[in-house]
């Protein structure tokens, strides 16, 4: 399943949020990514008509199924090419705003390729 990168990064955002708050709300998603709250609400209601996320009454956000799945893979990725370049020695701000880009383009071979070398697999 392909979705546009905009929408990747607002699923992922979600996760992030979720994972330091009790609740997400598109007000926090706004903030957070420094977009407006008209522009947030637009997204927001693309991805609930999807089936990415669910918004209750009092306006939480949660990731549904197919849509958490997306947010675990590019933030898993986002981790560990940020970390994996901090640690070539890449300054941290440039690390992280390529970790950004390169998590949406990068493919599931080039990855887990990536992935086994920093975790020690595949080597003799």
């Amino acid at each position: 399943m392909k979705i546009q990168e905009s929408a990747e990064n607002y699923l992922e955002t979600i996760l992030m949020l979720k994972k330091r708050n009790s609740y997400v709300r598109s007000i926090d998603i706004a903030e957070e990514l420094d977009f407006s709250k008209p522009s947030v609400s637009v997204a927001m209601k693309n991805l609930r008509e999807n089936g990415y996320i669910g918004i209750d009454e009092n306006g939480h956000i949660t990731l549904q199924q197919k849509g958490l799945e997306i947010a675990e893979k590019i933030y898993e990725r986002h981790t560990l090419l940020s970390e994996w370049l901090i640690a070539l020695g890449v300054t941290p701000k440039t690390a992280l705003e390529d970790a950004c880009r390169v998590e949406h383009v990068i493919s599931e071979e080039s990855f887990a390729a990536i992935k086994a070398h920093v975790n020690g697999e595949g080597e003799t």
